[in-house]
């Protein structure tokens, strides 16, 4: 069930550089040139300083970004940020809120992507019992996909244990953005509950797949990288 979209194949790894200051981050950049196109950066460097100089100097090296913050706010705030966004030229970002707040993103974008946050990867049946959601995951995955789609969002963030469903039951327009990437079973101690393998989830019909720590953490960042290319090459052909 690949993906019918049209994305540049070595665009479909998303790199999350998350790491403790700018600097690094230019450092790990240049470490993996040409391996990486598009890069996520969130919430551990905006508390750091230089994010903004960083999304910036990203572009200047003709990268793709994902401005990864989750945007929640009242509709006019998050208007506001997303506009502000948007004029920086990042690539794709995030929102987690309700029916206004996505429709507010979305009337502002220009070409920026705004993507809905599903059910993050983190979250199991467990802790949606505790957070007071009485539905099963896919359930509800399949019911904020369908209105991030009728407020004009772009796509989704998801597990690739639900991608599936999305594409069988969503418009296959919707861009679909898969983190919790691990190269194999979880560990125990991992907190991402919800993870699949690259293969998997683009089998499963992801757009793009974000990944992390298995690249950030290998012994050759870069020779982990190129693996995951070779991976998306043999499944994609553009």
């Amino acid at each position: 069930m690949l993906s019918s979209n049209s994305v540049p194949r070595r665009e479909r790894l998303i790199f999350a550089l998350d790491v403790a200051d700018a600097e690094s981050a230019r450092q790990l950049v240049a470490r993996l040139g040409d391996a990486v196109q598009f890069y996520k950066i969130g919430l551990e460097l905006f508390m750091t300083g230089g994010y903004f100089e960083l999304l910036d100097w990203l572009k200047q090296q003709h990268k793709k970004v994902f401005v990864d913050l989750k945007f929640f706010d009242i509709p006019a705030t998050v208007q506001a940020a997303v506009r502000q966004l948007a004029q920086r030229g990042a690539d794709f970002c995030t929102v987690h809120g309700n029916q206004a707040i996505m429709e507010a993103a979305a009337e502002i974008k220009g070409d920026l992507k705004v993507l809905a946050v599903t059910v993050l990867t983190s979250l199991d049946r467990g802790d949606l019992d505790d957070l007071g959601f009485h539905c099963d995951v896919e359930q509800l995955v399949l019911s904020r996909a369908r209105r991030a789609l009728q407020a004009g969002c772009d796509g989704v963030v998801s597990s690739g244990m639900e991608t599936a469903k999305l594409r069988a039951f969503i418009d296959q327009r919707l861009l679909v953005v898969t983190p919790g990437i691990r190269p194999v079973d979880n560990r125990p101690d991992d907190d991402q509950k919800r993870a699949v393998t690259a293969e998997q989830a683009f089998r499963n019909g992801a757009d793009y797949i974000v990944v992390g720590r298995p690249i950030r953490k290998a012994p050759d960042p870069r020779a982990a990288a190129e693996e995951i290319q070779k991976t998306i090459a043999a499944l994609f052909h553009n």
